[in-house]
């Protein structure tokens, strides 16, 4: 058995071995607002329930290791004090992985991911409305556990409201957890999926992915493509030439020989099956062609 003392290695080693060490890990997809009234989103997998009695859910939203900077989640809760939190299941765990990307102040994740803002009935961010349960709070108190990269913020939330999707309520008005298809966070690029266990998610790019908002009417607004599609889709840094498209184009042409008589709803249909087998880059040259 090898041992670490915690003092003696990084602490991106420390932070590497036990995110992989204490997983999985449930998501706290948590929404919050700035002073502007600039919504933000962002998940957080340091996040538990802890208390029913009051209510308490407590995520950390930690400083970064690589320039103890720290992330706008915390500093909207520490100025607004409200915070909804969202859970995320499978059908959405694309573009939740989409929206963790760090994109400047005032750029409004929800777009970037393809999510919808839904109002909040006791607090002002906003709900995602595509998240099964989302929990609406107020921020009791924030608790900093360093001052260095790499330290905890425990942001304790107490839930003033609750809302759960009707598709996922049992009649006796429990919740189905196989219906509802929760997603948990693991080391690395891996994922934890309740109903079939492990599964992996490319990092999101250091750079910034274009997002949903930046792809064609087309493309967003398509009734093949999923939300986990348009999610793969929104990371990537830029799309693809007019010469890179010709030349696969050019190959796929015995392929589907009439591909360029092809509707958009069955180039939608062929980038599915690239995007299955996590070739994204194919799917963009499709369906841009």
């Amino acid at each position: 058995m090898t041992s670490f003392n915690p003092k003696d290695i990084s602490v991106g080693k420390l932070h590497g071995l036990l995110l992989s060490a204490v997983a999985p890990r449930p998501i706290a997809f948590a929404s919050t607002i700035d002073v502007n009234g600039n919504p933000n989103l962002s998940p957080f997998s340091f996040f538990n329930v802890f208390s029913a009695n009051p209510p308490i859910l407590i995520f950390s939203p930690a400083r970064r290791v690589r320039d103890n900077t720290t992330k706008h989640t915390l500093e909207n809760a520490e100025v607004m004090k409200e915070v909804v939190i969202n859970v995320v299941n499978y059908d959405i765990v694309q573009q939740m992985s989409l929206s963790s990307t760090e994109y400047p102040e005032g750029v409004n994740e929800f777009k970037k991911a393809g999510l919808t803002m839904l109002a909040s009935d006791e607090v002002m961010p906003f709900r995602v409305a595509e998240s099964p349960v989302q929990m609406e709070c107020k921020v009791n108190d924030i608790v900093k556990l360093g001052t260095e990269g790499g330290a905890g913020n425990l942001v304790i939330c107490e839930v003033v409201k609750l809302h759960v999707a009707n598709e996922v309520l049992n009649e006796d008005q429990t919740i189905n957890q196989e219906k509802l298809d929760l997603v948990a966070r693991a080391g690395g690029s891996y994922y934890s999926r309740a109903k079939s266990g492990f599964f992996e998610i490319p990092k999101p790019l250091t750079t910034l992915g274009i997002g949903v908002d930046a792809m064609p009417e087309h493309v967003k607004d398509s009734m093949i493509l999923t939300g986990n599609d348009l999610g793969m889709l929104g990371n990537v840094e830029a799309l693809p030439t007019k010469e890179e498209i010709a030349m696969f184009l050019k190959d796929l042409g015995e392929r589907y020989p009439n591909i360029k008589e092809m509707s958009h709803r069955e180039k939608h249909k062929i980038a599915r099956n690239y995007l299955s087998y996590g070739d994204v880059a194919s799917a963009w040259k499709l369906l841009l062609s």
